[in-house]
């Protein structure tokens, strides 16, 4: 015992009820309220989902016993806060209380389901005699969350109105406290490796909280003492919450990084023959616990302007679950304006994107933040994509045009070059009077054999005069038929010209004076 402690009113009779919203999730368990928006939860509806009422949790209560305790009332204020406390606790929480003095005696150990029971082992009265073995105590609390049934939420609670002042022959003498807090911290550091420890260190009078020492044992300690009496609402609030948020993030740490997939479950082969396919998107969702969202959903085709139809904005995903939404595709594939008519298969990508997210991430931010990757996985669904493309008329206009082209230019040529004959063509001997023999000009060549002998060919050559357009006669002939006498001569209509010593006159047929019926 510390003869120099003072008191603390306001402390000894309010500080221990701090207890109650440190170490009870269901002081402020979530009610049954809904909130307005049912995809946007408030905090306590998440909790109530992650069923945190029912997630048990370890609790070592350590009570100063030392004479100073019965100043002030600040024992029975204990003994009240505890009752509270302990009928706060579910059967499955595990509490062990201690009370420590010159020594340490575990009052209880075992589950929270009795709280008459657990208080009825509490002594009436603290020691008539003691001191004040910290030390001690936090050994104690150590022990009891090393069984190897431990719970992974831990916290360890300090009560006491004293500072650390142990009897001769302690195990943890204050000259030595470097040496002992250090191996406790040892301890303490293996447990948080598996264990969510947290120690609270609650004042009973001015400047007695024990915080420093829990603190070179536990490494997240938190000293509660309040400003005022009416900041302590608020307070017992905020404490409460992050016992739940503890909680709550142990069961949320296996759905950290866990997102949605999206697969294609529809044909192999968008058959967009007729201009349109169907198939089904499924997304899926890899959180055991946590609802994920996805919205902005949008699908296209890579290298395609087909439209994608039957797409909801947006979608909730219950954990490990999966939602198939049924779409339609719409759209030809492009062959060219040229493109004869055939059946096309192409490979492509089906790109689902989507911003992913949980309805629960505003409810537990800035305390709890979900590692949710923000984009659909995988990025792209490789698809093939067959159809009908082209024209059944672009063959045939392929061949036909340049046929057709061919076909003018070379009647073209023809009607230049070999139009049509007409008229008479008179052979005779160049000198001499002899009757002329009459070769009618039709078809476009004609083949010549004379009587007087010899051989030679007629064709026309069109040509346009002053006068207009006329047909000039081409005349080949050799006298003996060989090509070594042959030669060559034009003769234009109505004249006379001499080949080889032969006379040829060209006479047309006459055109007819206009408007003179045939």
């Amino acid at each position: 015992m510390n003869p120099s402690r003072t008191a603390r009113p306001p402390a000894a009779l309010l500080l221990p009820i701090l207890l109650l919203a440190i170490l009870l999730p269901g002081l402020l368990r979530p009610g049954a309220a809904h909130a307005a928006d049912p995809n946007r939860p408030t905090r306590a509806e998440v909790y109530q989902a992650l069923g945190l009422e029912h997630q048990p949790a370890d609790y070592v209560v350590l009570v100063d016993t030392s004479p100073s305790m019965t100043q002030q009332g600040r024992y029975g204020t204990v003994r009240q806060t505890l009752q509270t406390f302990l009928s706060g606790l579910t059967g499955a929480d595990h509490v062990a209380l201690y009370t420590f003095d010159t020594t340490v005696v575990a009052r209880y150990i075992g589950a929270a389901g009795n709280p008459t029971d657990i208080l009825s082992r509490l002594p009436a009265a603290p020691s008539a005699n003691g001191d004040t073995d910290i030390g001690a105590a936090l050994n104690a609390a150590l022990g009891e969350l090393e069984r190897s049934d431990a719970l992974p939420i831990a916290s360890v609670v300090l009560m006491t109105d004293g500072e650390n002042a142990p009897a001769a022959g302690s195990a943890y003498p204050v000259a030595a406290t470097a040496t002992w807090t250090a191996a406790l911290h040892a301890r303490a550091a293996k447990l948080a490796g598996h264990t969510d420890l947290v120690g609270y260190a609650l004042p009973l009078a001015t400047g007695a909280t024990g915080a420093e020492l829990l603190r070179q044992v536990v490494a997240d300690t938190r000293e509660l003492v309040p400003g005022s009496i009416q900041d302590l609402g608020s307070y017992l609030q905020r404490a409460g919450e992050d016992t739940r948020l503890r909680q709550a993030r142990a069961m949320l740490a296996p759905d950290q990084g866990q997102g949605v997939t999206v697969s294609w479950s529809g044909p192999p082969t968008l058959d967009l023959g007729k201009g349109e396919a169907t198939g089904t998107l499924s997304f899926t969702s890899h959180a055991a616990r946590v609802p994920l969202s996805v919205d902005g959903i949008a699908v296209s085709v890579a290298g395609h302007p087909f439209e994608v139809s039957g797409l909801p904005s947006s979608l909730i995903l219950s954990p490990r679950s999966t939602q198939d939404i049924p779409v339609r595709i719409t759209g030809r594939l492009d062959g060219g304006l040229l493109t004869p008519q055939h059946v096309e298969h192409t490979s492509s990508t089906l790109k689902v994107t989507g911003t992913v997210g949980s309805p629960w991430q505003p409810a537990l931010a800035p305390d709890l933040q979900l590692d949710i990757p923000p984009a659909l996985q995988p990025a792209g669904l490789p698809v093939d994509v067959s159809g009908q493309v082209g024209s059944a008329a672009t063959l045939p206009l392929l061949i036909g045009l340049p046929l057709l082209v061919l076909l003018v230019l070379v009647l073209a040529w023809l009607r230049v070059y070999r139009p049509a004959l007409n008229g008479v063509l008179l052979i005779e001997p160049a000198f001499g009077e002899q009757i002329p023999e009459h070769v009618p000009l039709t078809g476009r060549r004609v083949q010549l054999r004379p009587a007087l002998g010899g051989a030679g060919r007629v064709r026309g050559r069109r040509r346009v005069s002053e006068r207009g357009a006329r047909i000039d006669l081409r005349i080949r002939y050799s006298p003996d038929g060989s090509q070594a006498r042959a030669s060559s001569v034009t003769c234009a209509p109505g004249s006379r010209v001499v080949a080889a010593g032969t006379a040829f006159v060209y006479q047309p047929v006459p055109a007819e004076p206009p408007g003179r019926p045939s």
